[in-house]
């Protein structure tokens, strides 16, 4: 493991002060374009060179003929070349000094053929010159936090706190959007392609480090190198969560990781085994791996497996305990002392059970405060999943009968909306118990945003919030367990 961020090979990668890039012109078709243009958009800070035989300029930036015409050597060559092409420009590199690269440019190993002899080329190339690169057969990386992006998509949304290391690159760049919605974002990501210098063991190790990134996501058609991915992995898990989404376990997986980036896949008792040594939580969808990094990255670590449920409606809440069961957790039953404490707030059509089902509460606000404060200080309790309802609209009409201005009706139920996402905040914040939400409602009210905002997830329905509080009890036992 390395001590500090700075003596990763890609810390120049994701942190340069200068790129020089290869492939991009003035038609904005081509793919270095596309590339380029995203690392403007998004604000790069430090010098940009691209080098291209006959443009002056690219971009609207001073363009160079040849890689020795440029004033400095680079911290960073960003390649998107004809494959053929690639091993000199990558020779021309290392003559200027430069010392790191990305490849996007494909054709190599995973096409197989003479992209094998290719792929050896520029790894015998990079390790003349002490080169270390990202690729090839990769769509880039993006470090929101440096304002660097070079992969195809534009980033929008705003710096993030989710580490990634993908065999895919789609996983990154189609991520964009999918991941702002929640209020999630990206620290740093990486496409890694062939693996040929740099693999997904160094790209752990960088995450690791970053303290931007609190959890760390991986995308994986194989690992090349098993004990080293143990090890490492073990040593960064009691720090900060892992989570990984494996696709090489069935033929057809495995046969698409193959031509994809030239993985060569194993049987899935196999991975499992090592994410178990490891400490490595299992995703088994792209939604189930940002929903488990979402509650890791949001949450209070869970101490145990014991679950209340709070609804206001009986449907929602007997879905809910189904998918807790399934998905390993327990609903205790609450204390006598927590009964006690429910009852002025319970109406008669209420139960005590668990799932807590109100059905209606003679002060509705009391469902986001008192009511989930005593449960959540249930000695039974390890945390709470609650069943979210937020209709504006009966909020602005049970104003209206209240006398309250039309005028201020609208503004009225924003700060009370506001306040009571806040009031659920201040909840998870003292008693330092996870609290999870699900919902069927639209989730881009002010209601469902207020709460993003303040790190409390609220899934899609109870399946995918009861599995996202089972990855938290997972990682508690993980780390009790390497830590013994």
């Amino acid at each position: 493991m390395i001590n500090t961020i700075q003596e990763s090979p890609l810390y120049s990668i994701v942190n340069p002060r200068s790129i020089a890039v290869f492939g991009a012109s003035n038609k904005f078709s081509a793919m270095g374009t596309s590339l380029l243009a995203s690392l403007k958009a998004i604000g790069f800070k430090g010098d940009i060179y691209p080098v291209h035989p006959r443009e002056e300029r690219v971009l609207e930036l001073p363009a160079y003929q040849r890689v020795a015409d440029l004033p400095v050597a680079p911290d960073c060559a960003l390649i998107v070349l004809p494959t053929a092409v690639v091993p000199q420009v990558l020779e021309e590199c290392g003559q200027r000094g430069i010392k790191h690269a990305i490849v996007v440019s494909g054709g190599f190993k995973e096409v197989g053929g003479e992209g094998i002899a290719l792929e050896k080329q520029i790894i015998s190339i990079a390790e003349k010159y002490e080169i270390r690169f990202l690729g090839p057969n990769c769509i880039g990386v993006v470090n929101t936090h440096h304002h660097l992006n070079v992969t195809f998509f534009q980033y929008e949304g705003e710096p993030g706190y989710v580490g990634m290391a993908s065999q895919s690159g789609s996983f990154i760049t189609q991520m964009f959007d999918y991941l702002s919605r929640f209020n999630l974002g990206f620290s740093t990501a990486f496409s890694v392609g062939n693996e040929a210098n740099i693999d997904i063991v160094d790209c752990m190790e960088y995450l690791a480090a970053c303290p931007q990134t609190r959890v760390i996501t991986l995308y994986i058609e194989a690992i090349r190198r098993g004990r080293e991915f143990i090890e490492c992995a073990r040593e960064i898990v009691p720090r900060k969560p892992i989570v990984a989404y494996y696709v090489g376990g069935s033929e057809a997986g495995k046969r698409a990781g193959l031509s994809h980036t030239g993985a060569l896949a194993g049987p899935d008792e196999l991975y499992n085994g090592v994410f178990q040594q490891s400490g490595v939580i299992r995703a088994h969808s792209i939604e189930e791996l940002f929903d488990f990094c979402w509650a890791l990255s949001t949450c209070h670590r869970s101490s145990g497996n014991r679950v209340i449920v709070q609804t206001h409606s009986g449907g929602p809440g007997a879905a809910a305990a189904d998918a807790c069961s399934r998905s390993g957790l327990v609903l205790p039953t609450l204390s006598n002392k927590t009964q006690e404490q429910l009852g002025p707030y319970v109406p008669h059509t209420g139960t005590f059970s668990n799932p807590v089902d109100l059905t209606f509460t003679k002060n509705p606000l009391t469902y986001f405060s008192e009511i989930p404060g005593i449960l959540l200080d249930d000695a039974n309790a390890d945390g709470l999943i609650i069943y979210f309802l937020m209709p504006g609209s009966q909020m602005e009409r049970s104003m209206r009968s209240m006398g309250v201005p039309e005028d201020a009706i609208k503004e009225e139920t924003e700060k009370v909306i506001v306040n009571l996402g806040d009031a659920i905040a201040g909840l998870r914040d003292n008693h330092k118990k996870p609290i999870i939400g699900y919902t069927f409602d639209n989730r881009e009210g002010t209601f469902f945003k207020r709460l993003d905002a303040k790190g409390i997830p609220v899934f899609p329905g109870p399946v995918r919030a009861a599995r996202a509080f089972a990855s938290l009890v997972q990682y508690d036992q993980f780390c009790k367990r390497i830590s013994s």
